[in-house]
């Protein structure tokens, strides 16, 4: 295999690892992928409320369990002298609130963060055991066998017999065997249970679910409740009043099965009450908090599991890659010509700490000064290393007073001198020199213009917020961005800067082609 074929089999790799991981991330663990973009979040707030007796208390409250198309970011629960614990049985989780002695009215509050998302499926637990079938009083089982008579002729399978059951319950114009039936329905909670007991009758496994529609504003809401048929191997959510298929839009569930929303044992005159309260949140703080995403490999081995000042550092170091990249272009490509090949790169972070038209003045302030004292060094006929040490040892007593004199004149921006790297300050003053000494001003001015255009294309790059959001957000891009960098690394044709060689001929192909079109004019 040739060393070119390696090449890009090499990149091919490193793109595809790289937009492979990135893609991974927005789709699965939710990060975006432009910055900026915010998400509704809602605070639901579950409120118990009950008479205790001066006894042991014990409350139980349903919690969620993996709800689908939801998030969950945080939880907890605050009800000032009593103890809380979680127990989950059969994939079922209760919140337990406990209290030696309590006397008069109780307030207990559970409170989670929740926002939308769509790639969680939630968990399809296996069936919830059902309370006994226990038949209908007369007339009420006739009419119930009647109206499951009717059902079953327009019906094919357990999935259409459930919608055309709730289809009949609902109807504007019901039977005589709905409206019989539904005399025993006080609340949906009763329709629910009426839906789940006529199906049992039809040997049609089924459980009542409950949730809440996830609206700002909303207080004092109770639950709403929907119903749940097993299709083969899965569940299938049914709407109770129209019969479609699917959780709606904003929707929690809260609760699966017909064991009780809630139990207080050492209390009475117990309720449960939800309040909800909707805020928005930037959309790349909501995966990283979120409860389903604890574990991901990508983000507990990844930049954000450093600390805040470490991870305010790599802001700065992801973009380097970046302005390489630019580099890479403006020297492969278009045959700019700079002075060193990291010295762009290194400018560009300073300007991004100094400002662009601020970082400008600094450079060609302290680079010509230091020229102008480099000009005299090179006469004491020093050695490289001692010659460049010198240089270092000016360019800090210029960037000194240079900070000193703006300082009193009260020019803030000047004073950001420091935040260019000294080191290459000094050597970028020594190569020009010398470049001044063997090739004259002319490829000083050349080098130092190309070196200055490439370091300002590689700011605008590195400060736009659209690149540094995938930098730091996506570190993965910077594979692809080395595999790119490969593949550039192959080209061996002209660069743009060069096709000004070729002007000549075009103009003498111009004037061939002017002579021939004459001479076939005076032919004809």
């Amino acid at each position: 295999m040739s060393a070119k074929s390696k090449v890009y089999i090499t990149a091919a790799v490193l793109v595809l690892l790289g937009f492979g991981l990135t893609i991974y991330k927005n789709l699965v663990l939710g990060f975006p992928m432009l910055p900026g973009n915010q998400q509704a979040v809602w605070t639901v707030e579950a409120e118990i409320n009950f008479l205790a007796g001066e006894q042991p208390i014990i409350a139980t409250l349903a919690l969620p369990s993996s709800p689908p198309n939801i998030s969950v970011i945080q939880e907890d629960s605050a009800s000032s002298g009593y103890g809380f614990a979680e127990e989950n049985t059969n994939s079922m989780r209760r919140g337990v609130w406990s209290r030696r002695s309590a006397k008069g009215e109780q307030a207990l509050y559970y409170r989670l963060q929740v926002y939308e998302n769509s790639s969680i499926t939630g968990s399809e637990f296996g069936f919830v055991e059902q309370k006994e079938y226990t038949p209908f009083h007369e007339p009420f089982e006739t009419s119930a066998i009647s109206l499951l008579s009717q059902v079953r002729e327009i019906s094919a399978n357990s999935r259409t017999f459930t919608s055309q059951l709730l289809l009949a319950l609902n109807a504007e114009a019901p039977g005589q065997n709905v409206i019989m039936l539904r005399r025993q329905v006080d609340s949906e909670e009763d329709l629910a249970e009426l839906v789940t007991q006529l199906l049992s009758m039809e040997g049609i496994d089924s459980r009542v679910v409950s949730g809440l529609y996830l609206e700002g504003g909303r207080r004092r809401q109770q639950l709403s409740y929907g119903i749940e048929v097993r299709d083969g191997d899965s569940w299938e959510y049914f709407n109770l009043q129209t019969g479609v298929t699917g959780f709606p839009n904003r929707f929690l569930l809260w609760q699966r099965g017909g064991k009780s929303l809630l139990e207080v044992s050492g209390g009475k005159n117990s309720s449960v009450l939800f309040s909800i309260v909707e805020n928005y949140r930037s959309t790349r703080e909501l995966p990283l908090n979120a409860n389903n995403n604890q574990g991901a490999a990508l983000i507990d081995f990844s930049i954000y599991s450093l600390p805040l000042a470490e991870q305010n550092a790599f802001k700065s170091i992801l973009l380097v890659p970046i302005g390489a990249l630019v580099v890479v272009i403006m020297r492969l490509l278009v045959g700019i010509k700079t002075s060193g090949t990291f010295m762009p790169i290194l400018i560009a972070l300073a300007f991004i700490q100094t400002t662009l038209v601020a970082g400008l003045l600094i450079f060609l302030t302290v680079v010509g000064i230091g020229l102008f004292i480099r000009s005299f060094l090179s006469r004491l006929n020093l050695l490289l290393v001692a010659r460049i040490s010198a240089v270092i040892i000016v360019v800090i007593l210029i960037m000194a007073i240079f900070s000193i004199i703006s300082s009193k004149l009260g020019i803030e921006s000047a004073l950001t001198v420091t935040f260019f790297p000294m080191i290459i300050l000094a050597w970028t003053i020594e190569r020009m020199s010398v470049l001044w000494e063997e090739e004259g001003p002319k490829e000083v001015l050349l080098q130092g213009a190309g070196s200055l255009l490439v370091a300002i294309i590689a700011y605008l790059c590195m400060t736009n917020s659209v690149v540094e959001h995938l930098t730091f957000n996506f570190p993965e891009l910077l594979l692809a961005l080395l595999g790119v960098i490969l593949l550039l690394g192959q080209y061996t044709g002209y660069r743009l800067s060069e096709l000004r060689r070729f002007e000549p001929l075009v103009e003498q192909v111009e004037i061939a082609e002017q002579k021939n079109a004459d001479d076939t004019k005076k032919t004809s």
